[in-house]
């Protein structure tokens, strides 16, 4: 017992003594210095901190105060709200996405904007629609309103007013010519109907005239080449009048000469008129296209 002691005893101050020489021995040059366990922590999760990734905040569409929401397969809002002009006689201009022609079968036509506004055609100067551009003004010698389509534009604006007519007397079937003659188109033979298109013109905005070459050339006088085209279709259109007249006396003396034959055959002068009618058609074709070229060369210098 006091041998086991004893030993213990000696451990002890073995250990006590090691410890002393431990602390009271001089600290190492290379020797870090030592740091509590906390502050070490603190040095060790700051920087892992640092590299984590910031976490992106996710973009946000902006939005529009009042909008609605896209419906899929939807199509974008039109950027065009109105299309269409109408001009009042009060100087008032209307701007619509739709304009109607209504033609009732009692009372007077109208027109009707979008759908809704009717306006009396007493009270419109122009208007627009699907099918062109429309005046309302009074014909040469006519105090009554009528509705004109503007079919050019220009110094010399052309203008239009398209017709069905009936005729039960027949008539020839080339009809009468475009310019200077009220129209085009012909009655068939035994009578019908037919469309007949009379022009007009306007110089600088001016009151609406008869397309004829007479007041074209009028209108032309300060232009040297437009009247010189118009001097070739005059001459073209006497040549068109002389074409008649030479079908017309052939047929004549055809159908007499066929009488008083004392065979029962016909003439050949009946067979050559149709054929020398044939001449004024390709002169009326000359003669639009040198009036054509007039009002070109005259709106464009």
């Amino acid at each position: 017992m006091h041998v086991r002691l004893m030993l213990s005893l000696a451990l002890l101050t073995v250990g006590a003594a090691t410890r002393g020489l431990a602390q009271d021995g001089p600290r190492q040059l290379n020797s870090q210095p030592t740091l509590p366990d906390s502050v070490r922590q603190a040095q060790t999760a700051a920087p892992a901190r640092a590299t984590e990734p910031t976490p992106q905040t996710p973009a946000v569409a902006e939005q529009v105060p009042g909008a609605r929401p896209a419906q899929p397969g939807a199509l974008p809002p039109s950027t065009q709200p109105t299309r269409f002009r109408v001009g009042l006689k009060t100087g008032q201009e209307l701007k619509a996405y739709e304009v109607e022609t209504k033609q009732p079968l009692l009372g007077r036509n109208y027109l009707l904007l979008d759908g809704q506004q009717r306006l009396e055609l007493d009270a419109i100067r122009y208007y627009e629609d699907e099918t062109g551009f429309y005046v309302r003004t009074n014909l040469p010698g006519s105090s009554r309103e009528t509705t004109l389509r503007r079919d050019r534009t220009g110094r010399i604006a052309l203008y239009s007013i398209t017709r069905t007519q009936y005729n039960n007397t027949g008539g020839s079937p080339f009809g009468y010519g475009r310019y200077g003659y009220g129209g085009y188109g012909g009655y068939p033979y035994g009578g019908g109907y037919r469309t007949v298109k009379t022009e007009y013109f306007s110089k600088d905005n001016g009151p609406v005239q008869d397309l004829n070459l007479r007041n074209l050339s009028v209108a032309t006088v300060d232009n040297a080449g437009a009247r010189g085209l118009l001097d070739q279709a005059r001459r073209s259109r006497r040549a068109i009048t002389l074409s008649y007249i030479g079908a017309g006396g052939l047929m004549a003396a055809g159908l007499l000469s066929s009488l008083q034959g004392t065979s029962q055959s016909i003439s050949p002068l009946v067979y050559a008129a149709p054929v020398l009618l044939v001449v004024p058609l390709v002169l009326q074709g000359k003669q639009q296209q040198k009036i054509k070229q007039a009002i070109a060369l005259y709106n464009t210098q």
